[in-house]
Parts: structure tokens; sequence; C-alpha cells
């Protein structure tokens, strides 16, 4: 397992997470007030690129390797959430509906990261 290698990626989710929901969540919530769709897109298509480039450097135990990246995935955003939004009382689009931002998070990274370890192991001819 390379923890400093997922805990870089889950700071570079979190952040990338954070940036494009601030820039592109105005858009739909100007014209769709109750339009909660767009965090979890943007949270499957960071948490994709950041897991294949983490899963496609390992060799054994891709399964178990994707599944415990996820749950570092997950601790960093929980802490960096905590550090950043909760404890300062800051507000955030991310922090307005937490309990859905928490649950769609941990369930989101375990499906993506553990479903990319099973492909990374399968030998797959595309002929």
């Amino acid at each position: 397992m390379k923890i400093k290698l997922a805990v870089i990626y889950g700071i570079c989710i979190w952040a990338l997470i954070y940036i494009l929901t601030k820039i592109i969540s105005p858009i739909f919530t100007k014209n769709l007030s109750n339009f909660h769709i767009i965090i979890p897109i943007i949270m499957i298509i960071v948490i994709g690129f950041f897991g294949i480039l983490y899963i496609r450097n390992i060799v054994d135990n891709e399964v178990i390797e994707g599944f415990f990246a996820g749950l570092i995935f997950i601790l960093v955003d929980s802490i960096l959430d905590l550090l950043i939004f909760i404890i300062p009382h800051n507000k955030n689009i991310l922090v307005n509906d937490y309990p859905f931002h928490i649950i769609s998070m941990i369930i989101i990274t375990l499906l993506i990261t553990t479903f990319l370890g099973y492909l990374a192991q399968m030998k797959i001819d595309l002929k």
C-alpha cells in the first residue's frame, strides 16, 4: 500500500471537488434550486481519474488496494472538511447538506476504487 501517494491523491481529490463545485454549481443552482446531482457527478469523475492513477501502479491484490485507497480518500476528505469547513464554521455548498455529502462520498469512493481494482486484475484481450 502506497499510503503517501494515496494521501496526496486524496488531497488532490478534495481540492478538485471543491474547486469544480465552486465553479460549476452556481450555474445549476441559479437555474434549478433543488439540483443536487452536480456534486456526485464531479466526485465520480475526479475519484475515477485519481483512482486510475493510483491503481495502475499496483501489481498485486488490486481489489484490496483499491478498497484501502478508497478508505484513505474518504479519511482525507473527512479530515479536510472538518479542518477547513466544519470547525471554523465556513459555509460551503458541500457542507450545507453534509450528511448527503459524506454518505455519497463513502459510497461513490468505495465503489469506484474497488471496481477499478477489480478491473485492474483482469486480463483483457481486445481482439
